[in-house]
């Protein structure tokens, strides 16, 4: 048996930490990451976790969707691609700021420095955390109310254009108006719940449109992100915009959400493919992102834009006086541009409305008339009638047996 003496390896456990020193640690981490990254502001989440949307490419037949009022236009032309329930007058939240923004874009004061009041901070729901007397430019205030909805901003740029919330509102309706929209009426720049303040999904569709035709609210809306300076911080705001279709579909490219418990879930879209724009509004829609994609890539798909002109072919004649022959066939010229669904082409009629008769000689290419495109009943628009050959005149005796034989 072997009696030497044995070493033993006596291995200290260390104690943990008692909780007295723990917490003050823990408490400071929480704090400074509290304070590092202004809640819902922050390039933090800039990673975003969305899917994109699985949607066929092609898409021909209107898609079911569960929006209560929906209406789809082409931003070019302006022709309604879908509706349903569209004149129905509803609640539109924070779609109210489209034309919020329209306005603010337009009036050429961008650059100009508005002082927030104590008004504009106090504004209930969503917000950008504007503080009383801070000054940012008209065109960060833009930014702010249209990727994070902040109603602060909103009624910074009321008071600022418009004096307060309500000669602004006048203006709203003014311009609503003018696009001979009569569905409609504002009494907020932001769309928090009024009574009086309700719109319809076509008069936004129609208002979206128009917004669209304006380069800088094109980019606006379709910014991801955005930095504004954030006076007395040491940190700028850093814009991420709430428009979660920006990632979940190709091509989309704007344009607002909005919420309320009254409304429901809104929201006014855009997609572009192949240089040709859609817009879209849905109303009280709980599947909202879903419909939206589909029926954007519905009206880029099952509608095209083709020039009249090449569609429908005139067989069209001009007489001649005094002419080696007695008539002139005619061509169409001009861009008679519209949007057609893939199966209504063939509807296209053609009137010739006016028709000169020509004296010898004749030109190529010499204007004889005028015809008129129709596509049930609506006019799409006018083309002029050009000669396709010369026509040489007769000799003296020529003209003098047509004068009187």
């Amino acid at each position: 048996m072997d009696k030497s003496p044995h070493k033993v390896q006596v291995i200290r456990r260390r104690r943990p930490p008692s909780w007295s020193r723990v917490m003050p640690i823990v408490a400071t981490v929480a704090l400074l990451c509290v304070t590092a990254t202004p809640p819902d502001l922050a390039y933090g989440r800039t990673r975003s976790r969305v899917q994109p949307i699985s949607v066929p490419q092609i898409l021909t037949r209107e898609p079911d969707v569960s929006a209560e009022a929906a209406c789809l236009i082409d931003v070019s032309t302006g022709r309604i691609l879908y509706a349903k329930q569209a004149d129905k007058r509803m609640r539109i939240a924070s779609l109210t700021k489209i034309i919020t923004a329209w306005i603010a874009v337009r009036s050429g004061k961008l650059d100009k420095v508005v002082t927030v009041s104590g008004h504009a901070v106090r504004q209930e729901g969503s917000s950008v955390y504007l503080g009383a007397g801070e000054q940012q430019t008209l065109r960060n205030l833009v930014y702010a109310m249209m990727l994070r909805s902040g109603n602060d901003a909103a009624m910074a740029i009321a008071e600022f254009l418009g004096g307060d919330e309500q000669r602004f509102a006048a203006v709203m309706n003014e311009e609503v108006h003018r696009l001979g929209l009569t569905h409609s009426h504002f009494m907020n720049p932001h769309g928090l719940d009024h009574p009086e303040h309700y719109s319809t999904a076509h008069d936004m569709a129609v208002i979206t449109a128009a917004a669209l035709h304006n380069p800088l609210f094109r980019q606006i809306v379709s910014s991801k992100f955005f930095t504004i300076p954030w006076s007395n911080q040491k940190w700028d705001r850093k814009l991420r915009n709430k428009n979660k279709l920006l990632w979940m579909m190709a091509g989309a490219d704007g344009v607002k959400t909005g919420y309320t418990k009254l409304s429901g879930r809104c929201l006014a879209s855009s997609s572009t493919r192949a240089g040709r724009q859609v817009a879209l509004v849905v109303l009280r829609d709980g599947n909202d992102w879903v419909d939206s994609a589909r029926l954007l890539t519905y009206g880029l798909t099952a509608y095209e834009r083709r020039n009249v002109i090449d569609l429908v072919h005139i067989r069209a004649t001009a007489p001649v006086r005094f002419g080696q022959q007695t008539k002139v066939a005619l061509r169409a010229e001009g861009d008679v541009s519209y949007v057609f669904h893939r199966d209504e082409t063939a509807a296209i009629e053609a009137k010739i409305i006016k028709l000169k008769s020509l004296s010898a000689p004749v030109r190529k290419g010499q204007p004889a008339g005028i015809v008129e495109y129709d596509l049930h009943g609506q006019k799409l628009g006018q083309a002029r009638l050009l000669t396709v050959e010369a026509v040489k005149a007769k000799g003296l005796w020529g003209r003098l047996r047509d004068l009187f034989l």
